[in-house]
């Protein structure tokens, strides 16, 4: 198929610059872009919208293998395509634990079908029960993008010091759940005054911001790249920018629930508002506003964890903690960051394309001719309020229930196949 993106608004997050330029599609490849005019082509009407590098979401969790009830590869990157993401990178807490090259391959089989291109990231240790390591080389070798633990803290220093040094020789990012888990032990949200009005044990900012120190200083150790998944806290974002100050290889991410919601949202014993690290203080939300501001972090990505109605409908210190976010992603950042002049559009579309996939050393996250056209186009006008009962993922735990959001997802396009226009998905 020929297509020509018409009319739009091109947004380089690199040069972070805005264009009023075309765009021509042709054999899933970008072949030319500029004031173009093309008989043959199909064309895409953009006037007035975002034309913008394939997002993609780097901290996913698909659930497949093992908890195919909750959300499965086909289900997620529908969902995903939904919200505008042409790719996804799933993490390993499946059933079996992708900590092999077997369960990667079973993943990058399925993967073969779906919506969006799904990137699969290996676990640092076997079973990720944090003791031993897992055959790293292998797990490159069968296709992972980088490794992880997610979910479950490397406790033991000396362990997550072999794992960067295995990793940092084959050239594989590692992305840390930093947590400490005597610290945080049978906490339910947020240590302070709302918990203690709740009756719910705390989870102090400290958890958080331990385990942020040990592995900065053990990347500066090894000289492993180091991401740190989903930080929340004032002071881990005053550590990732001291870090950065002196040239450690970190890099950060924050969910749009952390910059969007504060520990107030768990009032009522909201369970769809449970989430790890829990929801934080306003003054948190500030400094990771400010973090992303700044650039001291570098990525926006969803932590999507899909959990079944049955799960969350508990009471709350026994539901699971999670929140879906691939479908509301692109409307929180748009309304919480963009419209409020924190982020510029390039600022915020670099924090969904060109800056993830540097962290995973994957090319791409620019439009240029002779790349391949995953290409995603916002709407930015466009106002769309939540409704659970309408979100293509198979979980519905979502906090942001009746949420009007502006700037939403119209086209998803994947190696120039359109997966989802107008808001369907074809």
């Amino acid at each position: 198929m020929r297509y020509l993106i018409k009319g739009g608004t091109i947004v380089d997050p690199v040069s972070e610059t805005l264009s009023h330029l075309d765009i021509l599609v042709e054999n899933g490849v970008i072949k030319e872009i500029g004031k173009l005019n093309d008989p043959e082509a199909q064309i895409i009407d953009a006037e007035g919208k975002l034309v913008c590098p394939g997002l993609i979401d780097i901290h996913v969790h698909l659930r497949e293998p093992g908890y195919e009830y909750k959300e499965d590869i086909a289900s997620g990157t529908k969902a995903a395509a939904m919200g505008g993401f042409t790719a996804v990178a799933c993490m390993p807490n499946t059933n079996p634990v992708a900590d092999n090259a077997t369960v990667i391959s079973h993943i990058l089989a399925k993967a073969a079908k779906a919506s969006t291109r799904v990137y699969p990231i290996g676990a640092l240790t076997k079973g990720s029960q944090g003791k031993e390591l897992t055959e790293m080389a292998d797990l490159k070798e069968a296709g992972v993008v980088a490794l992880s633990d997610d979910g479950m803290p490397v406790m033991n220093a000396e362990v997550m010091r072999r794992v960067m040094q295995y990793a940092s020789m084959l050239d594989l990012t590692v992305i840390s759940h930093c947590e400490d888990s005597d610290l945080s032990a049978q906490g339910q949200m947020h240590e302070g005054s709302v918990a203690t009005m709740l009756g719910l044990k705390g989870i102090p900012a400290a958890a958080e911001e331990v385990m942020v120190a040990r592995d900065i200083l053990l990347a500066e150790a090894t000289g492993c790249r180091l991401h740190l998944a989903h930080i929340s806290t004032e002071g881990s974002v005053r550590l990732v920018r001291q870090a950065k100050a002196r040239g450690v290889a970190v890099t950060a991410e924050a969910t749009p629930h952390h910059f969007s919601l504060t520990e107030d949202a768990v009032q009522g014993f909201n369970t769809n508002a449970k989430v790890n690290p829990p929801l934080r203080r306003k003054a948190d939300v500030e400094a990771v506003k400010e973090g992303l501001k700044d650039g001291t972090i570098d990525v926006i990505a969803t932590d999507h964890a899909p959990h079944a109605y049955h799960e969350k409908d508990v009471e709350f210190q026994y539901a699971p903690n999670g929140i879906i976010g691939l479908e509301t992603a692109v409307g929180l950042i748009f309304t919480q960051l963009v419209q409020p002049g924190i982020l510029t559009i390039p600022q915020a579309v670099a924090k969904l394309t060109c800056n993830p996939r540097r962290v995973l050393g994957l090319s791409g996250g620019c439009l240029q001719p002779g790349l391949v056209a995953d290409i995603t186009i916002i709407d930015p006008e466009l106002c769309e309020v939540v409704d659970p009962t309408k979100l293509l993922s198979k979980s519905k735990n979502t906090p942001f229930s009746r949420w009007k959001l502006t700037g939403i997802p119209v086209l998803t396009m994947v190696g120039g196949h359109i997966i989802m226009q107008d808001r369907e998905i074809i």
